[in-house]
């Protein structure tokens, strides 16, 4: 089944959205800079400044938004109670208040929304899940991850770099990924720690979070998302009793996606150790927007939704006022 599809933001990830389409259809594309919309539409869809222009048209059946933080709650409710599927991007909202009426509509109008947990969907942990799902860890114990990247020349006058428009800093940005994956493995966090800071940045808001969670079971994620790593980097180790899971590297900038599993051995000592490396181009747009089709066509409901959006933002707004800042209010 071939789907009609509407983006609304026509930048970098917009661009990513729209190259990996498979059975959907560009429609139309929406952007404030009416250029970039022109330039993602290739002259094969139509072209709005106005976003709302889009949501009027009838051939469209999914609707992918990939704005600024302060619009895409907004706009996906106003894509929801114009009937059409969304999928948002992460963070979805600037905190969970922005994003309750939202979760409201989509029930009323019965229409899916994913939210693009985009690292969810990278072949690393794709492979991850599969070992954790066959029970190759054993009960989970911690996991532990950095998500950092150096900035750039610039960076602290940038929209991320405003409270109004990204609601928050780096752990407003970067930070929502390791909640969201270190979530979908642990379950939900029943005790919120953590501290974020500007340490380097001339900017109102945090360039480092640093999070301790809990869950019920007292399992801990030990979380840090970084503005200021100067070397792009990403890892995440998940500790089993029986075995750990390191994931490391993004592609491009943040080096090759590799996953490696220690298996720990009877009589312990160094353990078993198995390595998938993934050179190849990212496909986890691909595999992402498949399987939001999949939902739609099934009637299910997307594995990455609405609550786990919540969820996330629920943390970093904990960790904000905990330290001391306003986003929030």
């Amino acid at each position: 089944m071939s789907y009609g599809i509407g983006i609304i933001g026509c930048g970098l990830i917009g661009r990513k959205r729209a190259n990996a389409l498979g059975e959907g259809r560009l429609i139309a594309c929406a952007d404030i800079n009416q250029s970039c919309a022109e330039v993602l539409s290739g002259g094969k869809a139509k072209v709005f400044s106005d976003w709302r222009r889009l949501l009027d048209l009838p051939a469209i059946d999914i609707v992918i938004i990939a704005t600024r933080h302060d619009s895409l709650a907004a706009i996906t409710q106003a894509a929801i109670e114009a009937g059409k599927h969304v999928l948002v991007e992460k963070p979805a909202a600037r905190n969970p208040a922005e994003l309750e009426p939202v979760i409201v509509a989509a029930k009323r109008h019965g229409v899916k929304v994913h939210v693009g947990f985009n690292h969810r969907y990278h072949r690393a942990f794709r492979k991850a899940w599969e070992l954790f799902k066959a029970g190759a860890l054993g009960d989970l114990m911690f996991i532990r991850a950095r998500y950092g990247h150096g900035g750039r020349i610039g960076y602290d006058k940038e929209w991320r770099a405003n409270p109004e428009l990204c609601g928050g800093g780096e752990l407003m940005d970067q930070g929502p990924h390791l909640i969201d994956l270190s979530r979908w493995f642990l379950g939900d966090f029943a005790e919120i720690q953590g501290f974020a800071h500007t340490y380097y940045w001339d900017m109102p808001v945090d360039d480092n979070g640093f999070m301790l969670l809990k869950t019920a079971k007292r399992q801990v994620a030990f979380l840090h998302a970084s503005c200021t790593e100067w070397k792009n980097m990403f890892s995440m180790e998940i500790y089993g009793r029986d075995a750990k899971l390191e994931i490391s590297g993004l592609g491009g900038s943040y080096g090759v996606e590799r996953l490696t599993y220690y298996k720990m051995l009877p009589e312990m000592g160094p353990p078993e150790t198995t390595t998938w490396e993934y050179p190849m181009g990212d496909d986890s747009w691909a595999v992402e927007l498949a399987e939001f089709y999949e939902d739609i066509q099934l009637n299910r409901e997307p594995s990455t939704g609405l609550t786990d959006a919540y969820q996330a933002l629920k943390v970093v707004e904990g960790i904000y006022k905990e330290s001391g800042y306003d986003y929030c209010a």
